[in-house]
């Protein structure tokens, strides 16, 4: 496939990066600043891209298969929660602007609901440095649930996701749709690699069309 992967620097999106390339898939990692994209391989192609500046996307993403956005403005952003909003529905309407139909977006497990009516991110035991941002992304979720032109997919990463996780890749995890996915010790934990694996796999091979999933051990 032709894949558009926004954000491919990044913890997320370079895992995904190279998972894409390890399946010979042809990606143009559209990113910030290009220079971070170090992975010389003769598919991929790095492309400085601005959300917020209009139509750059749609012009960096048409003629793709599939548009993938791990887009993250930065943990130390002042206004985190408007620009990941507003980035988020600004690359939602490039790609249909490109006519790109297929759309996969990663977000947070913090709209995971962990008992009925209840999400983590409203849990006392979420961590209050990721609440705004989790709460942004969550408001997003509500937001690309009433799209109808695209075929999107989010997907909610488990709640142990984090750089410290040092598993690696075992190309094995189970999904779950609104509620996370726990393991025999209660613990629900990916790695960023088998993430990436998740994210391909749906890619190459649609189940959760119009709907978020997520995926753990």
């Amino acid at each position: 496939m032709k894949i558009a992967l926004i954000g491919a620097s990044g913890f997320v999106g370079s895992a995904i990066l190279n998972e894409a390339l390890e399946r010979g898939h042809e990606v143009t990692a559209i990113v910030r600043n290009p220079e971070k994209i170090t992975v010389q391989n003769t598919n991929l192609k790095a492309e400085k891209g601005d959300v917020f500046k209009k139509s750059e996307i749609a012009g960096l993403v048409k003629g793709s298969d599939i548009v993938i956005s791990a887009y993250n403005p930065g943990w130390h952003s002042e206004n985190i929660a408007q620009e990941i909003i507003e980035g988020s529905k600004a690359i939602q309407a490039e790609v249909k602007e490109a006519g790109v139909k297929r759309f996969i977006t990663i977000g947070g497990a913090g709209s995971l609901e962990i008992a009925p009516g209840v999400q983590l991110v409203d849990t006392p035991e979420f961590p209050k440095e990721y609440k705004v941002a989790a709460s942004a992304v969550r408001d997003y979720l509500a937001d690309i649930k009433e799209e109808q032109d695209l075929d999107w997919t989010f997907f909610s990463p488990a709640i142990e996701m984090h750089q410290g996780i040092s598993i690696g890749k075992t190309g094995k995890y189970r999904t779950g749709l609104d509620n996370p996915v726990f393991n025999e010790n209660n613990r629900s934990i990916l790695s960023v690699e088998d993430l990436a694996v998740a994210i391909l796999d749906e890619a190459e091979n649609p189940k959760h069309i119009k709907q978020r999933f997520t995926a753990a051990y």
